[in-house]
C-alpha cells in the first residue's frame, strides 16, 4: 500500500539499543523515513551506521553532535549524516524530527 497515515499507525520505540526515539516509521524499498518524538534530555548515544541519514527538526530544540561538532538545532533546521560518520542528539526541549535513511539489506532505522 502507497499511502500511509501516520496517525493511524501505532508508535513504538525504533532503536531502543541506543536511542529513545519513539514513533512511526515507513519503509519502501530503498528508503525509510520516520517521524520520531524525545522528551526533554533524552536521545540518542554516540554510534554509526552504514545507512547515510537526513534528520529535520519538525519542533522543539535538539543538540546534534556529528563527528564531533556540535549544533542546536531548531525547527526547519537538517543535518546530513554520511555513513560510518559516529553521532548523537540531544534533546534540549521536548522535540519532534523527520528521519529519512537509505535501506541496505532491508535495514533502516532498526538496526541492533
Amino acid at each position: 500500500m502507497p499511502f500511509f497515515n501516520l496517525d493511524d499507525m501505532p508508535p513504538a520505540f525504533v532503536t531502543p539499543a541506543h536511542s529513545t526515539a519513539h514513533g512511526c516509521l515507513v519503509s519502501g524499498s530503498g528508503i525509510e523515513v520516520g517521524v520520531f518524538s524525545y522528551k526533554a534530555g533524552q536521545g540518542a548515544r554516540e554510534h554509526f551506521h552504514p545507512q547515510e541519514q537526513i534528520l529535520v527538526v519538525l519542533e522543539g530544540v535538539a543538540r546534534f553532535t556529528l563527528n564531533g561538532e556540535t549544533h542546536e538545532m531548531g525547527p526547519r533546521r537538517a543535518v546530513v549524516v554520511p555513513p560510518m560518520l559516529p553521532h548523537r542528539l540531544e534533546a534540549v526541549t521536548d522535540v519532534t524530527v523527520v528521519s529519512s535513511k537509505t535501506m541496505i539489506d532491508g535495514v533502516g532505522h532498526r538496526i541492533g
